[in-house]
């Protein structure tokens, strides 16, 4: 089990979302690898700094608007940092960060419809049924 793997307190869904921010007045514009209702991880050739919190957002098929989220970055994972023949791509672990609890409602729901769409439902919940203690 790797690093990131151990980092991981939620189920974790394989999706491809745009992701649009903003850094030092320029904007960027990368690819999810998957997702949790704590988090994502960006891949990147360009990792924010660990402990940078910053606003960004997740291009979701099926709604009217982006998701707007603020998350803080976790961990990086540098190209020099992966073995070859790994399956691992470079990128940035995000926890999301909420200002309210309605916040963190709306976007749990948000992200837990994405993952039971991606996974399927019946594996959504035996996957999470697993996933709990």
């Amino acid at each position: 089990m790797s690093e990131a793997d151990e980092r991981r307190d939620e189920l974790r869904a394989p999706i491809t979302l745009k992701v649009e921010y903003k850094r030092l007045n320029s904007f960027f514009a990368d690819y999810t690898r998957n997702i949790s209702k704590g988090g994502t991880f960006i891949r990147t050739e360009r990792p924010l700094p660990i402990g940078t919190e910053f606003h960004f957002e997740l291009q979701v098929p099926k709604l009217e608007t982006n998701l707007r989220l603020r998350g803080k970055v976790q961990w990086i994972l540098r190209p020099e940092d992966i073995a070859e023949g790994d399956d691992q791509e470079p990128g940035m672990g995000i926890g999301f960060v909420y200002s309210a609890a309605a916040e963190r409602e709306k976007v749990e729901s948000a992200v837990e419809a994405l993952m039971e769409k991606s996974l399927g439902p019946v594996i959504y919940r035996k996957l999470l049924d697993k996933h709990q203690p």
